[in-house]
Parts: C-alpha cells; structure tokens; sequence
C-alpha cells in the first residue's frame, strides 16, 4: 500500500484514486453527490458553517479525455451514458461520466475480496445501478440497502405525493471470495419475557412443543437474534434535526448531507475486518472515517473541501474526549494536498495519446460523415497533412472517411461526402 494510515486529502478526488495502488482497498463507501441540481450549504452557526458544494456536475467540470476512456476500456458502458443524453438529458450524461471514471479506479484500487456501498437516492439511483452493473457485473451485486431515515419535516408533509423518507445504498463486490460478517439485531422486549424459565445454571429458555408431543427447550443465549435485513429504519437521519429537535448524540455537525456514524459502523463491520483499510473518496464530515477509526480499521479520506481537515480533527478529539480508545488525532492524522505515486508498476503507462481526447470533443462521432462509432473503429489523422501533431490539427475519421481523404486536407474530404450527398 502506498498511502499511510489516516490520511485524509484534500483534492478532487480523481487524481488521487488514480495514484492509489491496484487491490490495495478492503472497503470502499462513498456518498457522492446525487446529482439534484442543488448547492447545499451547511446550517448557520454550525461547526460545518461555510461548507458548501454542488450537488451534482457541470459541464466544464467533464474534460474530454473522460469519454474516450470510458469508451476504450468499456464501450458498452459508453453507449448506455451516451443514450442517458438523449433519453433524460445531458445533465444526466455529464453526471454519469463523471461518476463512470471514478468507479473505473475504485473498482481497480479494490482488492479481490473487497466490498463497495455506494449511497444514493431517487435522482439517479436507477442509471447508478446500471453502471454498478456493468462494471463489477451483475453477479457481483449482493444487495440494495434501503436506508429509511423518517423524515417527516412539515415541508415534505406538505407535498401533493408520497412523502419521501428513504435513501439507497448498493452493496456490490469484487469475487465470490467477499468479506460479509452477518450482523444480528437485539432481541425485542416481548420475545426476551417469552423466555421465562430458568435452568440450574441461571440460563433463560422457553418450551418447544414437537409434533410428536415431546418438549425441547430453547435457550435465550443460543440464539444470534434476527439478522439484519435490507430495510434499515433502526438508524435515524440527521435531517431531523432543526431548532425544536437537537441532536442528541453530540455528533451533528451541520454538514448537509452528514450520514449517522451507526450507519456507516454498521457497514464497516459487516464488510471488513480488524486492520482492514476503508476508503471514503467523498468523505465531507469524515463520518467513514471516524466509523473505521472506532472499529480498529485503517482509513483514508479524500475531499475536496478545506474544511474537511478542521471538521474531522474537532470530531476524532471529541471521539477522543468522549474516552474513546483512540490516537491524538491532532497529532498523528496527515493531512496531504499532492498527489500520490503508485508503486505497483514497474513502470509507469505511456502517457495516452490525444485519442481519447478528441473522442470526447467529437462525442464519438467521426469528423466526416458525423455518424457515431465506438473508439476502436475511428482513426486519428491530420486535418491538413504535414501541418503538425498538435491537437488542433488532429481529428478523428472512421475508416470510409478516412480512405476516401488519403494524405488530403479535410475540406477536400467534405467537398467528397457533400457531393455524394452523404452530408
């Protein structure tokens, strides 16, 4: 691994899962943005105060070069983004390849028996579950975790619809070979009273009754309790904290989109063991962080906030103050703004060629005919011959355009395809 215990960057978070070693992350949990159009603002007066960010992504946040390595390393993945354009919109488009490109490093920074929980909601959760999909495959996806945080505000009571109060999670794997430590919830107070007979040894068991008309007796601490199922609604969400309700565990930070840290416990200790690094690459609050810190696991943050490094040092110490076995956070945690460099390759890639670049200018389509194509079936060529390499010279062609051109200028191959009333 090439990246210490307890750092947190603060960076987009890209480049930094790109310098990440390969099969390096046992857990990875993000909380990205959901894509609602919104910028959210942390509350007034609040530790988070001044913390804000989109809630989705634009279009000069998408760079080119995004398009054509999405289309090279998963055509078919490209065609479905592609067609999310002109089935909702563009805006979805540019949401789901900036999510595409990072799933891409997160799915490869992965370790072979790692787990990922991605969180979402209603806005795009349909188009993020084909993408899951695709690329750790169908046969990977364990479970959709419905997190029911009952918000009943009375904004939302007010809405002429069904009142909102739930968010999803997708819990998908690497291999079959998947860390999963089935958790149990308590036993409620009526089924406890049921067991109301005591043996020699103090033991509480009820009476079973056979078919055959013997008895067997059932012991209270033989049994783990009913395993947690996929309906999460023992956790409440912050979103009900406002000025007629405080926060009663002290943890609320007023971060706006700040998840439970019984929510993320819950999934770090299911899906990780003792000493096992988890990853949160949209860490906001640190919330992931904290969770793995509690549960003796490794963690390493990323976002993009300046503020993420003071929320996250004032919450380990109150971890901290609340007597919480920990380190001095204020001390031992790295906070990092470079990037990393992986370790694991002997040597580092050629650097890509414009290809992919001019994939993503052209959205795919070749420069002549205007049809669209996969990335392996177009060209680079020169617009005009010997005029230079440089990016503004070179476009894509498939190979009828490009045969038809030859070492010809571009004009000469338009003037061609108009005459043949192909334009």
């Amino acid at each position: 691994m090439n990246v210490s215990n307890r750092t947190l960057f603060i960076s987009d978070n890209l480049p930094i899962l790109r310098g990440i070693n390969s099969e390096s992350i046992d857990l990875i949990y993000l909380d990205p943005p959901f894509g609602s159009k919104r910028i959210i603002k942390a509350e007034k007066g609040s530790l988070a105060e001044g913390v804000s960010f989109k809630d989705f992504w634009i279009e000069e946040d998408i760079e080119h070069q995004w398009h054509g390595e999405i289309a090279e390393a998963h055509d078919t993945l490209y065609d479905i983004i592609r067609a999310s354009e002109f089935v909702v919109s563009r805006d979805l488009k540019n949401y789901l390849t900036a999510m595409a490109v990072r799933l891409f490093e997160m799915k490869r920074v992965l370790k072979r028996t790692g787990s990922i929980y991605l969180h979402c909601d209603s806005t795009a959760n349909a188009y993020l579950r084909i993408i899951m999909d695709a690329l750790f495959g169908k046969h990977n996806f364990r479970r959709e975790i419905t997190w029911s945080n009952e918000d009943s505000s009375g904004f939302k009571s007010k809405a002429n619809n069904w009142i909102r109060s739930a968010e999803t999670i997708f819990y998908y794997v690497k291999s079959k070979e998947y860390t999963f430590n089935k958790e149990y919830m308590d036993r409620a107070d009526k089924t406890i009273k049921r067991y109301d007979k005591i043996d020699e040894n103090g033991r509480h068991y009820k009476i079973y009754r056979n078919k055959d008309g013997s008895e067997r007796r059932s012991y209270l601490d033989a049994s783990k309790g009913v395993g947690v199922r996929n309906v999460w609604a023992d956790i409440p969400s912050f979103q009900r904290v406002n000025k007629r309700k405080k926060d009663q565990s002290g943890e609320y930070t007023g971060y706006p989109t700040q998840k439970p840290l019984a929510l993320l416990e819950r999934i770090i200790k299911s899906s990780s063991n003792n000493g096992d690094v988890v990853l949160d690459p949209f860490c906001g609050c640190a919330t992931a962080c904290i969770a793995a810190e509690k549960l003796n696991r490794q963690w390493i943050g990323i976002d993009q906030s300046e503020d993420a490094e003071t929320i996250t040092k004032i919450r380990l110490q109150d971890e901290v103050d609340k007597g919480a076995d920990l380190w001095n956070p204020l001390e031992d945690i790295r906070v990092c703004r470079t990037l990393p460099h992986r370790t694991d390759q002997k040597q580092l890639p050629h650097p890509k060629t414009h290809k992919n670049t001019l994939y993503g200018i052209q959205e795919g389509n070749c420069k002549g005919c205007k049809i669209h194509f996969r990335i392996r079936n177009l060209t680079i060529d020169h617009i005009v011959p010997d005029a230079g390499d440089h990016i503004e010279n070179l476009q894509l062609l498939c190979g009828a355009c490009n045969s038809v051109k030859g070492n010809r200028t571009q004009e000469y191959l338009i003037n061609r395809l108009k005459e043949q009333e192909l334009l």
